[in-house]
């Protein structure tokens, strides 16, 4: 093998090398390439997914804010329930007190 000979034998094989990898560059790509269809699916999904966030905050805020009116209102009944008790008691007491007179 001549000196020729080997230069276009190394050329021949690069230029093989570099088809090849173009070739497996592109197929990688073609294979992985995102379609449009994808894209708006991926969109859609997208902004469903932040309705559903802004609903679900919502929803936190509205809970929360239910759940101390509740507290506030379990509050008031519990002193109502407190006053009445001692109005109770003391008519009780006054009850007892008439009933010890006559």
């Amino acid at each position: 093998m001549s000196r020729q000979d080997f230069i276009i034998a190394t050329a021949i094989v690069l230029f093989a090398a570099f088809a090849l990898g173009w070739f497996a560059n592109w197929l990688v790509h073609r294979l992985t390439r995102v379609s449009r269809a994808d894209l708006a699916e991926l969109n859609r999904l997208t902004q469903v997914t932040n309705d559903a966030e802004a609903t679900r905050d919502q929803a936190i805020v509205y809970l929360q804010k239910r759940e101390a009116e509740m507290e506030h209102e379990l509050k008031q009944a519990e002193a109502d329930l407190r006053d009445a008790r001692e109005e109770i008691a003391d008519l009780r007491r006054h009850i007892d007190h008439l009933e010890g007179r006559a």
